[in-house]
């Protein structure tokens, strides 16, 4: 059995940190960040403006670094912060964790196996959608995200919505994001493709509370809406600038390849006389 201290050992030696960002979730926490301490010791948690007792909630964890500020602006704004923090502090890739309860800490061996066998590798915790807890607005949601995505991006991702994921940090250095609500987990994940960045997967368990219990700070219309609007945005530059770049990039590729190819055949031929 893998000892706490040899997950932290791995976290450490692949530079990887675990980021949650948080809005009123006092609640659930504590118990989160406990979870999450018995695999890694580098944990970073956003606080995006919390009225409630986050700060001290992380303050009773000495080892935690904190990232707090007071005006709630946006799940994409306070993950935003994390991935410019992180980068700074030196750190190679962040998985990031969900403080609702909704993922669970024992998933984040996962990452690290993946992330040994492909490496620089922008990863999704692909959730279950199709267990009976799921509600039917996430769902939907879930399937036209991953619609674009396919449409913008010509690949395919089972969990686009997905709030645990590893970021490729280095590779995503020098990124310019424009989004600050949830949207901002498309974004990134859009670009990322454009940029070149491999996009994997790998499947995680999810917990959905009982509708009269459960905390989300998720507007349906409102972020809904937000994340048509950038979606409107997105596939525009997809069929008008990315793929066609991406067609003569792979000419072009295909040209030099075919003429490096005819260079060795004259060497060899040369050679040969």
């Amino acid at each position: 059995m893998t000892s706490t201290a040899d997950f932290s050992a791995s976290f450490k030696s692949l530079k990887t940190c675990v980021v949650i960002p948080t809005y009123n979730n006092a609640g659930t926490l504590a118990s989160i960040i406990e979870d999450v301490l018995k695999y890694c010791t580098d944990i970073v948690v956003v606080n995006d403006g919390s009225t409630d007792d986050t700060e001290k909630i992380v303050q009773s964890f000495p080892t935690v670094q904190l990232i707090s500020y007071k005006k709630n602006i946006g799940k994409g704004w306070a993950l935003r912060q994390a991935l410019a923090y992180t980068i700074e502090k030196g750190y190679q890739y962040a998985i990031t964790i969900d403080s609702d309860g909704q993922h669970f800490a024992k998933d984040l061996p996962v990452f690290l196996e993946k992330l040994q066998t492909t490496p620089d590798t922008f990863i999704i915790g692909a959730r279950n959608m199709e267990q009976a807890s799921v509600p039917g607005k996430s769902s939907f949601g879930h399937w036209i995200s991953n619609t674009c995505f396919k449409v913008e991006t010509g690949f395919s991702c089972p969990d686009t919505q997905s709030g645990f994921r590893l970021y490729p940090l280095l590779l995503l250095k020098g990124m310019k994001f424009y989004t600050v609500k949830y949207e901002f987990e498309i974004e990134v994940l859009v670009r990322a493709s454009w940029r070149g960045i491999k996009i994997d997967s790998v499947p995680v368990s999810v917990y959905y509370a009982p509708k009269e219990t459960r905390i989300s700070h998720f507007r349906p219309f409102t972020d809904f809406s937000r994340v048509t609007v950038l979606n409107t945005i997105l596939i525009p530059i997809a069929l008008i600038y990315i793929k066609p770049r991406d067609f003569f990039k792979s000419l072009l590729k295909k040209k030099i390849l075919e003429k490096l190819s005819l260079s060795s055949c004259l060497i060899l031929v040369s050679r040969t006389n």
